[in-house]
């Protein structure tokens, strides 16, 4: 599939539920995938583009940012305390905040800064023990927490369980969001982002659907 079907599919699911055309953000998810299948996706006009770690994102960004204007990058994978200062000169923004030390860490970067990414709050809806992420029960202490610390939360963001029915985990992310006033929804991949802009995704990640499969290094 090529990534103008995946925008056309983005449109039409738009479409169906209702949504402005141009409400929902396709994040191309470039991780481990080789430069120039990278390049070529950036070649074709598509700007935003999301990785899971810090040292692939600050071996790759950097260059491609000198030659293509408009690019953002957000972190979407998991994030040490170690790599905040990192990931602030990185990423546009970053989707897998889930702890009360790291969101200390990102406050006292800010302050310093005087700039911080947009953040999304990753909650574990299946509380599966493996998988990051706040537990849905614990999300609005959380995210309040984290409104006292004057972080820039954008919305939430989740990854359903693989054997489970992922619009019942987008209903319940979009649940939370709305009764924090969060307006943000970062959900859905390559086989499942149209259940999410039914149910208001605003942030789809896809990649191998784009890119071709992955490549490990």
């Amino acid at each position: 599939m090529s990534l103008a079907e995946i925008q056309t599919r983005i449109t039409k699911a738009e479409a169906d539920a209702g949504r402005a055309p141009g409400s929902v953000h396709l994040i191309a998810v470039s991780k481990v995938q080789p430069l120039e299948r990278v390049e070529a996706v950036l070649g074709e006009g598509h700007r935003l583009f999301g990785e899971n770690r810090v040292q692939e994102a600050a071996g790759k960004w950097p260059d491609f940012r000198a030659r293509f204007d408009g690019v953002a990058v957000h972190l979407i994978g998991p994030l040490q305390t170690n790599k905040v200062k990192q990931a602030f000169d990185l990423f546009e923004a970053v989707h897998s905040l889930d702890r009360a030390k790291l969101a200390r860490k990102f406050a006292d970067e800010a302050q310093a800064r005087g700039t911080c990414p947009d953040l999304f709050i990753q909650v574990n809806t299946g509380a599966e023990p493996q998988k990051a992420g706040v537990l849905p029960g614990d999300a609005d202490a959380f995210i309040a927490e984290c409104r006292k610390l004057d972080l820039p939360i954008q919305g939430l963001m989740v990854i359903p369980p693989v054997d489970e029915e992922p619009s019942l985990h987008f209903a319940l992310l979009a649940k939370i969001a709305a009764r924090n006033g969060l307006t943000g929804l970062s959900m859905g991949m390559s086989a499942d982002f149209a259940s999410a802009i039914a149910l208001g995704a605003t942030h789809v990640r896809v990649g191998s659907a784009i890119f071709g499969d992955r490549v490990p290094g």
